[in-house]
């Protein structure tokens, strides 16, 4: 049992909570400073985004597994390698998917309650599951993702507001959405020959590699500005913010600089930890910004 479990959690690359998590808990650490505190919101935003995630990612195995076995890098997953059957995999994303419905009661039992997490969650699990279908027919895929992630810090903020003054999570979310549609760009650059060759629709195969590095350098400049534009927005952001900002550029220049067309050997490099040390760090540095104010 603890063996499928390990298998399934490596499956859905549960670690990887960590690209969109930090956002959801910033726009949440924002929006608490205009509302009060609840555990139970905290506990319902961190269950929904491991519930949501999981089911967006188990999903994506299961639409994928045929195409997975066919491809070198990643023919080795779980679902092409035998390691899972898909009948378990297609339990495990429906009850994750439930588990996500589920966490959002959390925000009826609370005073005043808040029933549009309820009213949201199925427009929203089915928009972020259908992502892993957007490579069959249209180049704009890693758009689709970075609207998925999108959600995440609008989501957070609504479960905490409702549906109030929602310039700064949008700011934010618009800010997510550029630097995931930027690294998943970097990230299919490795795809490229194979997706053209099966048919798959993305930015790097219809592009070329050299020209999608930079589209997804320009998402990253745009990510940035918008980053900027969000301490204007948030009257809770100031000084700290904006000079570590500088850092969260000097990353993203850093990310640009471990790929180049002829070498993607440090994709994942740029991919994994970079944008990991970037998303937990913005996260640290608006606490450290309110912790000031």
């Amino acid at each position: 049992m603890f063996t499928r479990a390990r298998q399934l959690l490596e499956l859905v690359r549960f670690s990887h909570t960590v690209f969109a998590l930090p956002f959801a808990l910033l726009a949440a650490a924002l929006a608490w400073k205009d509302e009060p505190f609840r555990a139970a919101d905290l506990v319902g935003i961190l269950l929904g985004m491991v519930f949501a995630r999981s089911a967006a990612m188990a999903f994506n195995r299961l639409a994928d597994r045929h195409i997975d076995a066919r491809n070198p890098r990643t023919a080795g997953r779980h679902l092409p390698a035998g390691l899972l059957g898909v009948g378990t995999v297609w339990a495990f994303t429906v009850a994750c998917g439930a588990g996500f419905v589920a966490s959002t009661l959390l925000f009826l039992w609370r005073e005043p309650a808040n029933p549009w997490p309820l009213y949201l969650s199925g427009p929203v699990l089915l928009f972020v599951c259908g992502y892993s279908l957007a490579k069959r027919f249209t180049s704009l895929a890693h758009v689709w993702l970075g609207a998925a992630l999108m959600l995440a810090p609008v989501a957070a903020w609504i479960a905490v507001k409702g549906l109030t003054d929602l310039t700064v999570p949008l700011i934010l979310g618009a800010a997510v959405m550029g630097w995931v549609t930027g690294f998943d760009i970097l990230y299919a650059c490795q795809d490229a020959a194979f997706d053209t060759a099966e048919g798959l629709h993305s930015i790097p195969a219809r592009l070329g590699v050299a020209r999608s590095l930079r589209v997804a350098a320009a998402c990253h400049a745009g990510m940035f500005a918008l980053l900027v534009a969000l301490g204007f927005a948030s009257p809770h952001l100031g000084a700290v913010y904006f000079a570590g900002l500088a850092a969260v550029g000097a990353l993203l220049v850093y990310q640009h600089a471990l790929v180049r067309p002829d070498d993607l050997s440090r994709v994942n490099r740029a991919f994994f930890h970079v944008n990991g040390v970037i998303s937990v760090g913005l996260l640290l540095l608006v606490l450290a910004q309110l912790a000031v104010r």
